[in-house]
């Protein structure tokens, strides 16, 4: 059955898992919502079940210069209440955050924030790569789909590697860190400055 983008948009606010986590658990539930929150559970997807009716409209805009100033970061995080803004474990998680983002210079904080013709232009090149390699015709769109997944890895910050760890993902730090606090945490947006850098 087709998943609607409003549907998949409602499981992401209802449980803080991410979007392409939450379209592939609404369809193998069949849409059904209950199901899809059991089987993000079961596939190890920390939710926030039930925190959906609750805006993200506390938070912090967390600042980071990198050793010898050339490098800077701001990054915006929200969460539900200032209380567990002003707790260490946030604080924390914004500091982290903000140090991958100078590490590893995302474009975007997920998947979906990713431009159309951006992912459009990457497909293009990733087809042209495997049709070049002598890939059949129908082999390359799965080919070109399973690379997208390190294009993400690559340019989006929830799911590129954490740089202390990376068997773990900044999009898992995130769901630890709203399994701690019980409340929806959203890294909402970021900007990157380095010296010299050209700016457009």
């Amino acid at each position: 059955m087709a998943i609607s983008a409003a549907d998949v948009k409602k499981l992401h606010d209802q449980t803080g898992a991410g979007m392409i986590d939450c379209k592939r658990a609404l369809e193998e539930a069949g849409g059904n919502f209950e199901e899809a929150v059991a089987i993000l559970r079961k596939k190890g997807i920390r939710v926030a079940t039930k925190r959906g009716a609750k805006a993200t409209s506390q938070g912090l805009v967390h600042s980071y210069i990198h050793a010898g100033g050339q490098v800077g970061v701001l990054v915006e995080v929200n969460c539900e209440t200032d209380f567990v803004a002003r707790t260490d474990d946030f604080r924390t998680f914004c500091e982290e955050v903000a140090m991958q983002i100078a590490a590893m210079r995302p474009r975007w904080v997920a998947p979906e924030d990713v431009p159309e013709e951006a992912l459009e232009r990457e497909r293009e090149i990733l087809r042209e790569q495997a049709l070049a390699e002598g890939k059949p015709p129908q082999v390359v769109d799965k080919m070109v789909e399973g690379r997208l997944r390190k294009f993400y890895e690559e340019n989006c910050l929830l799911k590129q590697p954490y740089i202390r760890n990376d068997s773990q993902t900044i999009e898992d730090l995130l769901n630890d860190l709203m399994a701690k606090t019980g409340e929806r945490v959203a890294v909402r947006r970021f900007v990157r400055y380095q010296v010299g850098e050209e700016i457009g």
